[in-house]
């Protein structure tokens, strides 16, 4: 636009150096040509426009946004119109409590309030994108700076509407998915309207108050020493079945040897371990008592 203008001026020196008697008359009609020149180099630049990959060009004429738009490459366009590429691949707005972790620096968490009247303080990622389709409309009615005017407000405004719904604990353990599916509808929703596509929804933390957040901590404290007694009860009353176990297996043992032993059994087996003795080295001559009283005498030699 800018050759254009200077062509056009040029072009306007040259014709009225032409109509009067100065200095430049002689070179009105180059000034003119060169005029012409650079209107015809400015028109050619504005009228090819290169989208980037990833980017769709939204044009407007004299401030009037055209609902056609131009896809990645380079396209040829009326040179009077301005062309503002809008970025249509996945965004990432994050909320967090922590210093420079978020989109906005500082603190810039979620302070909501639950059911059960406690503040709970959420962080919170949006990932999200324009729709190509939809880029004119969006920067017709928001403009570009579509971030801080539509995703943030919006975003923080459905999480507060739906969390009074759950209690702050149930909310941090067991209803936290529901309660992310639940914000993912609504704001979905609301995106849509506006010409942008939310992807995803991601609940990264959840912080309760102090006090809460103790008494959750005891109270597993107190479910993992009643857990640990349980282990320890189980064990003892193995180990006392074990016993009983081996107990009844003694006694059995005890029972089967006394009523297999006889008389002559028990005669046997001392005359058997008396033999053994009387092979000793140190052993000469063994004594024995006998059925009818009569030692016996063994002679190791």
């Amino acid at each position: 636009m800018f050759l254009i203008i200077l062509g056009i001026v040029l072009f306007l020196i040259g014709a009225s150096a032409m109509r009067s008697e100065s200095k430049f008359t002689p070179f009105a009609k180059s000034i003119r040509l060169v005029g012409i020149v650079v209107i015809l180099l400015g028109a050619l630049s504005s009228s090819v426009r290169q989208v980037d990959a990833g980017f769709v060009g939204v044009k407007s004429l004299f401030g009037k946004v055209q609902k056609q738009t131009l896809e990645s490459g380079l396209s040829l366009i009326n040179p009077l119109m301005d062309v503002t590429n809008i970025d249509t691949r996945t965004q990432n707005y994050t909320m967090s409590g922590v210093h420079d972790e978020g989109t906005k620096a500082g603190d810039d968490a979620i302070k909501v309030l639950t059911a059960d009247g406690l503040e709970v303080t959420i962080d919170l990622s949006v990932l999200y994108r324009v729709n190509p389709t939809e880029a004119p409309k969006l920067l017709s009615e928001i403009g570009v700076n579509f971030e801080d005017k539509i995703v943030r407000p919006i975003t923080r405004t459905r999480i507060r509407d739906n969390s009074v719904y759950y209690d702050a604990v149930a909310l941090y353990s067991t209803k936290r998915d529901e309660f992310q599916g639940r914000i993912f509808k609504t704001i979905e929703v609301d995106f849509k309207q506006r010409g942008l596509i939310l992807e995803n929804l991601l609940v990264r933390n959840i912080t309760l108050p102090a006090s809460v957040k103790s008494t959750i901590e005891q109270k597993i404290n107190a479910e993992q020493e009643a857990q640990k007694m349980q282990f320890v009860l189980q064990k003892e009353k193995q180990e006392a079945e074990r016993k009983r176990v081996e107990a009844q297996g003694i006694s059995d043992y005890q029972r089967i040897i006394s009523e297999s032993l006889s008389d002559r059994q028990l005669q046997y087996e001392q005359i058997q371990a008396m033999k053994e003795l009387a092979k000793s080295a140190n052993s000469k001559i063994i004594v024995m008592p006998s059925k009818g009283g009569t030692p016996l005498i063994l002679d190791a030699k």
